[in-house]
């Protein structure tokens, strides 16, 4: 067991070290440079077709609404990451550390864009008349059958990261969470989580849909309003907290109270990670959830589906960070979640680590919902929609065992994986971004 653990803590290391964050970063940035700018300028537009496409549409050109489609999408990536995921990588980088989150989240808003572009492109039906996409099916449908190996390798990755990262992982964290905080024991958690989920993900896509556009947008209204208070109790520190973002995304910073120092690279390095970690830009799990929406233009597909990233990073997570610096709990020495609840704490006595717990359970929940389907998808395109049913009920039955096991090294090797679906992901997106920018041109020329 020691070398298996040695051997994943050795790949982890490569998937998630400085190679990896280049070609991730790389590849953003190479594809805003190609779109000339695109999600950023166009940022506005998107929120207006998020808007309308609250509206479900036509049957025939997909399951659900771009707008739940959108709301699926951020219940698996607005989640633990968003609390602990930040928290984590101020305490390893330091304040750059958030930074370098926001950099990650610009340039990511056109890989996600592009993501999603190509997965309503290539999508196709599946037997059962449902429309499923994802990095997987732009290259089967875009490289060719020589390819295939390739989208096989992300559906396998991404079939199985989903068990730990999107399931295990998530109702872990909630059952510790809740057991510190209200003393709720973790088999409780496990089955009574359980028992929702199966009641929603058994209802497939539509359902999913349903539950996440109803509950994302409240629990991230929530949450924000809870952090904004953290930020106007503490206001007179927001310009110093600032300050510190900027100076020392570029310049190391000393060991300060419980702080132990970190150089410019830790803040580069968390800062990316996490940031990839939070809002999955790369990854390609987007456009997975977009190809099930109601749509006849990719293109607007894609600009819904790049509002996931901005969203996420540069609105949620900002909104944590700025907390835990502002309020100066980020020397304190904790980490995680805990840095987070600290910070929240301080702002409002008694109930700041109440709201911190609440807003994780709600993250967490979300998060294995949206996950589901994104497993669920990769199973399919595996082994067909005889995967569907048996991949559910496996999906439901490991909840309760996520709550009561010890996850160190699921965890590690969910991470690894997640890490490793996008490679695949990353290739077919240079590869084919030629199509994404030809199809962008022609949608600007008609409208």
């Amino acid at each position: 067991m020691e070398f298996l653990n040695n051997l994943v803590n050795g790949v982890n290391g490569l998937v998630w070290g400085p190679p990896m964050l280049v070609l991730i970063l790389g590849t953003g940035l190479f594809l805003m440079v190609m779109l000339k700018f695109m999600p950023l300028t166009r940022i506005g537009t998107g929120f207006a077709l998020m808007w309308r496409g609250r509206a479900k549409g036509d049957d025939s050109t997909g399951e659900i609404s771009p707008f739940q489609a959108l709301m699926t999408s951020l219940a698996a990536t607005v989640g633990t990451g968003n609390i602990a995921g930040v928290a984590t990588a101020i305490f390893l980088g330091g304040p750059g550390a958030l930074f370098w989150m926001w950099c990650t989240a610009l340039v990511g808003m056109a890989t996600k864009y592009c993501e999603v572009v190509l997965a309503v492109h290539y999508r196709e039906k599946d037997d059962r008349g449902e429309h499923v996409g994802g990095p997987m099916y732009a290259i089967k449908n875009g490289l060719g059958k020589k390819w295939v190996w390739l989208g096989t390798a992300f559906a396998i990755f991404g079939g199985l990261a989903g068990f730990g990262i999107g399931n295990m992982v998530q109702v872990n964290s909630m059952a510790h969470a809740l057991e510190t905080t209200f003393s709720v024991p973790l088999w409780a958690t496990g089955l009574i989580t359980m028992v929702i989920v199966g009641l929603v993900i058994l209802g497939g896509i539509r359902r999913i849909g349903v539950v996440a556009a109803s509950l994302v947008p409240f629990m991230c209204l929530a949450y924000l309003i809870a952090a904004a208070v953290v930020l106007v109790v503490n206001a007179s520190a927001i310009p110093a907290a600032f300050d510190l973002i900027f100076t020392h995304a570029f310049t190391p910073i000393a060991a300060t109270g419980g702080f132990a120092g970190a150089a410019v690279m830790a803040a580069i390095r968390f800062g990316v990670a996490r940031g990839i970690f939070s809002n999955e830009a790369g990854l390609g799990t987007a456009g997975i959830a977009q190809a099930a929406g109601t749509t006849t233009s990719s293109v607007r597909s894609g600009m819904i589906g790049m509002l996931g990233t901005f969203i996420d990073t540069i609105i949620v997570c900002s909104m944590t960070g700025l907390a835990i610096i502002c309020t100066g709990v980020w020397t304190s020495g904790e980490s995680g979640s805990a840095l987070s609840a600290a910070a929240f704490e301080s702002a409002m006595p008694g109930v700041g680590g109440i709201i911190l717990t609440i807003a994780l359970v709600v993250f967490a929940f979300t998060t294995i919902l949206g996950w589901s389907y994104f497993g669920e998808k990769c199973w399919e395109f595996l082994v067909g929609t005889r995967a569907i049913w048996p991949f559910r009920v496996i999906w439901v039955l490991a909840v309760p065992f996520g709550a009561i096991a010890q996850l160190d090294f699921a965890w590690l090797l969910a991470d690894t994986l997640n890490g490793l679906m996008a490679i695949p992901n990353l290739i077919s997106l240079l590869l084919l971004s030629p199509v994404v920018v030809k199809l962008t041109k022609e949608y600007f020329a008609r409208s």
